[in-house]
């Protein structure tokens, strides 16, 4: 079960289901359950799926809007994920998620 630290804005948009793909750097952790966590708050979410590769594969214009939802075009999605990581070059994972039933 992986869990996730993410900034309070993140955290909302998954809670508010606006966010249904999150993107971490690195390879894909182990577990069916990701566990979000912000300040005392904590989720859990199922994880449907997921895609690993470079940032510039898996970040597309048909789903860049489920990563970062208050991006108005590809590029803002990008430079999002740039101030976090410092860069976008590397290998990420895609974690597609859903509410637990």
């Amino acid at each position: 079960m992986p869990l996730f630290l993410a900034k309070k804005e993140v955290f909302l948009w998954l809670v508010h289901g606006q966010k249904t793909i999150d993107v971490r750097k690195g390879n894909p952790k182990p577990g069916e359950i990701a566990v979000f966590q912000s300040g005392p708050h904590a989720l859990r979410l199922k994880i449907v799926k997921t895609e690993s590769g470079r940032l510039t594969e898996i970040l597309r214009l048909d789903n860049y809007k489920a990563v970062i939802p208050s991006a108005v075009q590809l590029g803002d999605a990008l430079n999002y994920l740039r101030r976090i990581y410092g860069v976008c070059d590397g290998f990420f994972t895609a974690y597609y998620v859903e509410p637990i039933n």
